[in-house]
């Protein structure tokens, strides 16, 4: 498969610093190496940079940096627009306002191709406020709201050219969501799948559903990967950790899954905060994660030896 690395080192839409250098970790973890080895031929366009900001303010005085994060909705739209044609595009975040920008582009080449766009967002929270119900005012907790056209964003961010039916929507991992949230998405038909129910039923059949719905529309399918979706003891580095995430074999039998499926197209990582990271520890991680998903087995994976 050909593969193009995109780093958007975008913190914006984040209230701690150090996402910024999110692309940067999960280079020197190897991502780029580890995808050859795998057999794909992968191209790396370096960093996307905005080093401007529109004149946009909104009545919620607790927004931030709506006018920088308007413009890397834009960019990142054209981006993923232009570079998910013959190819997998990987973002590397950055935090998580980026599937914004990503998943409105996707979705504009999905709808120019006659086919519906899928998302599954893997995280431990719903990023479903808009402008108007954010209490904290970070923007990467507007997306799925944001390229679902909910009301509320009208003239602040792009205007979308093709959205996500909500009903294309799966959540995994679910386990902090705010009272807002919690009562747009009552009147929605997006997939909400929170820790409970892998708990009690299990990671494979929830995606198993997903993935065959996906397959039977003929859908693109597109991987939303937020590091919070993971337990902080197994994946400390994100400044939004919440207990009780998916473990170390739930994360990657999810991996497994989807390359079984041969219907991922595309995939943010997002929220990776080097400096909160342990010897680099959440950014290899991660790159285990995507090994998985394009294609590494169990029995391949590299080991340590200690003869």
């Amino acid at each position: 498969m050909k593969c193009t690395l995109i780093g958007v080192p975008v913190q914006d839409g984040a209230s701690r610093l150090g996402c910024e250098m999110g692309p940067s970790a999960l280079r020197t973890a190897g991502i780029g190496p580890t995808l050859r080895d795998l057999g794909h031929d992968v191209s790396d366009l370096g960093d996307i940079r905005v080093d401007d900001a529109l004149d946009r303010r909104h009545p919620n005085d607790a927004v931030h940096d709506l006018g920088k994060v308007a413009l890397w909705v834009e960019r990142l739209a054209e981006t993923a627009y232009a570079h998910s044609d013959g190819a997998m595009p990987i973002f590397l975040g950055g935090d998580h306002v980026l599937s914004a920008g990503t998943v409105a582009g996707l979705a504009r080449r999905a709808s120019e191709q006659g086919r519906p766009l899928f998302v599954l967002w893997l995280d431990a929270h719903t990023d479903f406020h808009t402008l108007e119900t954010t209490g904290s005012g970070n923007l990467h907790g507007i997306p799925v709201a944001y390229f679902t056209n909910q009301p509320g964003f009208g003239t602040y961010l792009p205007a979308l050219e093709a959205q996500v039916d909500p009903a294309n929507v799966c959540m995994l991992g679910i386990r902090s969501v705010d009272p807002a949230e919690r009562s747009a998405l009552a009147d929605l038909p997006i997939t909400v799948h929170d820790m409970r129910a892998l708990d009690e039923r299990g990671v494979a059949p929830l995606l198993g559903a997903f993935l065959e719905k996906v397959a039977a529309a003929n859908g693109r399918l597109h991987v939303s990967f937020d590091v919070d979706f993971l337990d902080p003891e197994f994946a400390p580095a994100v400044g939004t950790t919440v207990p009780g995430g998916a473990t170390f074999r739930e994360a990657h039998l999810v991996m497994e899954m989807l390359h079984d499926s041969g219907l991922v197209e595309s995939l943010d990582l997002v929220e990776l905060n080097p400096f909160l990271d342990e010897r680099g520890r959440t950014a290899s991680l991660l790159v285990d994660l995507v090994a998985s998903l394009m294609g590494r087995r169990i029995l391949d994976r590299p080991t340590r030896s200690f003869r």
